[in-house]
């Protein structure tokens, strides 16, 4: 008898969660938002399940100093759409890193997870603050370099 190869399932709560700090100083935006996404679903790990939230927690600091490679800075634009006729309004990039420099990497992030509930679960799991302060010190989270 050929023994079948199955795939493993873990529960929710033996995922170990740990915390991790990201620098996103002079990183490129979409390098460091893949490398955050893999956290956050949990690929890094051997217990990966697809259809359940076994990653791990993320704050990003330094959000405002991220860069982009090219003249993608000068290019990259940001379109929202009210609903209404003649709603479109686009923001350039270095529009939005001066007012809100958390969005860029949010949703950098967010493009790269399920487009799901699991998604919507994930997301959450990401902190993104401008500068180097951030209030998440009693998770003792570790520094993680790319």
């Amino acid at each position: 008898m050929k023994q079948e190869k199955l795939t493993r399932f873990i529960k929710a709560e033996d995922a170990d969660r740990k915390w991790f700090v990201v620098d996103a100083k002079d990183q490129v935006l979409g390098r460091l938002a893949t490398r955050v996404a893999r956290v956050i679903r949990g690929k890094n790990k051997a217990l990966f399940t697809p259809n359940m939230d076994t990653g791990d927690f993320v704050i990003v600091i330094n959000a405002k100093q991220v860069k982009m490679t090219g003249k993608r800075e000068q290019m990259k634009t940001y379109a929202h759409h009210s609903g209404y006729p003649g709603g479109l309004k686009v923001r350039s990039f270095g529009d939005i890193i001066a007012k809100k420099p958390e969005f860029v990497i949010e949703n950098a992030v967010k493009g790269m997870l399920p487009k799901t509930r699991l998604g919507k679960k994930l997301i959450k799991k990401l902190k993104v603050y401008s500068d180097e302060k951030h209030p998440h010190e009693a998770q003792k989270p570790e520094i993680l370099s790319f």
